[in-house]
């Protein structure tokens, strides 16, 4: 069995993790040792987002990429109503010189 993938978690985020419900926290967690043991496990996104992944947890979803070296990079992490445009939005002003 190969062993499972580093995780990178901005700053940023895991504040966020950190502030969550205790139950929604516990899932989270949950979800990223399902990514870290199967980087697969996530929906693959189109478009604008492509090379990104998006792993579902109720109404939040995980936004990440699978990178070289078994290194998984955490975006972004929200609800699914807002999640994809803030992604967008994310990665546009990173581009930006």
């Amino acid at each position: 069995m190969t062993p499972p993938s580093r995780l990178r978690v901005p700053t940023h985020l895991q504040e966020l993790i950190r502030g969550l419900h205790p139950d929604l926290k516990r899932k989270v967690r949950a979800a990223l040792d399902r990514i870290r043991a199967d980087p697969s496990a996530g929906k693959e996104l189109r478009d604008d987002l492509t090379g990104l992944r998006s792993f579902r947890l109720g109404r939040f979803r995980i936004i990440y990429r699978f990178g070289p070296r078994r290194l998984i990079a955490l975006i972004a992490i929200g609800p699914r109503r807002v999640i994809y445009e803030e992604t967008l939005r994310l990665l546009r002003r990173a581009r930006r010189p």
